[in-house]
């Protein structure tokens, strides 16, 4: 073989081992990063696959190692999944992993919750809890039922309509009089027949809105229409002093939980909750506790309008607690909410605020609620009923 020959050879094989170099590294994501494995198991994956990523509190955080069919019916799916070391800090072992939608048509990821406070840290190749994910097919099949149901409604309260308006012409026309209606037994038992029927028409279009109103209400808050109830986070402003106090109670908290406001809500001027799961471990709480009364107390830092910031402390509390009621079983009148507005020394997280829930023991009295005063930067340190230091969870 010539020089050149052999030239071109060794060019050749360089080149193939380069391109074959880049393949194996592009596909290892994490190969230059330490990472650890855990695993999670669903009935159905829903269309998820290999190298799909996997979020913790939405941001990118590792990928979807490998998916495992079960070995025999009845078991689950598992999910081998590779996450950076860092997350070990943030995910606990009450953390859970869900299959989510990137928008309504995109592609499918592991979103994984924090975990709470207290709970111990995750180990490489633990397992960790999930919750079934949501199937469009089923959604869309539900709500094609309602529709149905309520055009046979519809319908019926059309039918009976059109009896009541043959007999109201009937009698417009001069056929009879009241007294004939009256004395004549056969044309009274046909109106009867006809209110009856009229009457049980209009129970069944009403049941049939019913359960329109109630699904309605349970698809707003599904992921797929939620932005579009809930663009503020909230539904109704008159709802915000539904369950507001006008001052913390004289009695000592036996049990505090703090957050940070950036853990719950996906931005400095939004009441909209985007990790509800953080508050398990308060909810957990709230459910097995015997307590007195319980309160949730939001502030911001100064920056900002003071009328504005108030109005959104007092949003945020009130959608934490109804997340906490609905999710939790405790008896919600105990749950009460207050928001702070500005408070000076808040400045947690870039000023986005902070979130209390003070837990009292039981005997504690409600302070009863009182118009509220006009808030103003100046309100001094002796006015304020309650002082948010901390930006982080307490551990429990």
């Amino acid at each position: 073989m010539s020089r050149v020959a052999r030239l071109g050879a060794f060019i050749v094989a360089t080149l193939a081992v380069l391109a074959a170099g880049v393949f194996i590294i592009g596909s290892k994501e994490y190969l230059f990063r330490s990472t650890y494995q855990l695993k999670t198991q669903f009935d159905n994956v829903a269309g998820l696959a290999v190298g799909a990523d996997v979020q913790v509190g939405g941001v990118h955080s590792g990928t979807v190692r490998s998916i495992a069919l079960p070995h025999k019916p009845g078991d689950k799916v598992t999910v081998v999944m590779d996450l950076g070391k860092s997350t070990q800090e943030i995910i606990k072992r009450d953390s859970v992993a869900s299959i989510e939608t990137e928008g309504v048509l995109g592609n499918q990821f592991v979103a994984i919750s924090f975990g709470s406070a207290g709970q111990a840290e995750v180990i490489d190749g633990e397992t960790i809890q999930s919750e079934p994910p949501l199937l469009m097919a089923d959604l869309f099949k539900k709500t094609s039922g309602i529709l149905d149901s309520s055009q046979q409604a519809i319908q019926n309260a059309t039918l009976a309509t059109a009896h009541l308006n043959s007999v109201s012409a009937k009698i417009d026309a001069g056929q009879g009089t009241v007294g004939a209606l009256v004395n004549d037994k056969q044309l009274y038992d046909n109106l009867e027949q006809t209110t009856a029927t009229l009457h049980d028409t209009m129970l069944q279009a009403q049941t049939g809105v019913t359960d329109f109103q109630e699904n309605m209400e349970a698809l707003k808050h599904n992921f797929f229409l939620s932005g579009y109830f809930k663009k503020r986070g909230y539904e109704d402003s008159a709802d915000l002093a539904a369950n507001r106090i006008s001052g913390l109670p004289q009695a000592t908290p036996e049990k505090t939980f703090i957050y940070a406001a950036r853990q719950l809500f996906d931005g400095r001027d939004s009441a909209k909750m985007k990790d509800q799961k953080t508050l398990k471990g308060a909810g957990d709480f709230l459910a097995q506790t015997q307590f007195g009364v319980a309160v949730v107390v939001v502030s911001t830092g100064m920056d900002g309008d003071t009328e504005k910031d108030l109005v959104l402390t007092e949003a945020r509390a009130m959608v934490i607690r109804e997340y906490l009621v609905e999710n939790f079983g405790f008896d919600d009148s105990q749950l009460r909410t207050l928001g702070m507005g500005k408070q000076t020394g808040a400045n947690l997280e870039a000023d986005w605020g902070s979130i209390q829930i003070l837990i009292y023991p039981a005997g504690t009295e409600i302070p009863v609620e009182k118009p509220a005063p006009a808030v103003s930067s100046s309100t001094t340190e002796a006015d304020r009923p309650v002082q948010v230091t901390a930006a982080t969870t307490q551990k429990p």
